[in-house]
Parts: C-alpha cells; sequence; structure tokens
C-alpha cells in the first residue's frame, strides 16, 4: 500500500513542472531523456507525478535532476515550509 503525506503522493510536483516548462520540455521529452539514463518511464508516468497521482522512486528524483540540470534540492525546493503548514 502507498501511503500519501498530506494527500499527496509525492512533493516534487509543483517544482517538476516549472522546472520542466523552463526548459521547453515536454513530458515526452523528459521520458525519453531518462530513458537513455536506464530509467524505464513512460510519459503518462510523468503526467502523473505532475498531477500528484504517483510516488517517485528515488533513482527517479536523480534522473529528474540529471535530465533538468539541477539539483535534488531545486525539485524538494519549498518542502519544508509545506510541511510545516501542513498543505499539499
Amino acid at each position: 500500500m502507498i501511503r500519501k503525506l498530506n494527500d499527496s503522493f509525492n512533493v516534487i510536483s509543483d517544482n517538476l513542472i516549472k522546472l520542466r516548462k523552463a526548459k521547453h520540455l515536454s513530458q515526452a521529452d523528459v521520458a525519453n531523456d531518462l530513458n537513455l539514463l536506464g530509467i524505464n518511464i513512460h510519459k503518462n508516468d510523468i503526467s502523473k507525478i505532475e498531477a500528484n497521482t504517483r510516488a517517485v522512486k528515488d533513482y527517479e528524483l536523480y534522473g529528474f535532476a540529471k535530465v533538468l540540470g539541477v539539483s535534488i534540492l531545486d525539485l524538494l525546493d519549498g518542502i519544508e515550509e509545506r510541511l510545516e503548514k501542513g498543505e499539499k
């Protein structure tokens, strides 16, 4: 059973959307780049992650950071405030 935190399956959805769009990448582009890194993921999985209906595996988090050219901390930006306020 997958557990949720404050009704969220992950904490990177908003940042992932923002960073992906800032790089002018589609979900399919990101999925293709992740697959080249050996991370098997479909664009539909990225859509679910961004919609916050799917959890993110640790190696996927690393892959997102690598593909987007950011640090893992950039993907986690704002998590402390969200958790302290009990937000999604």
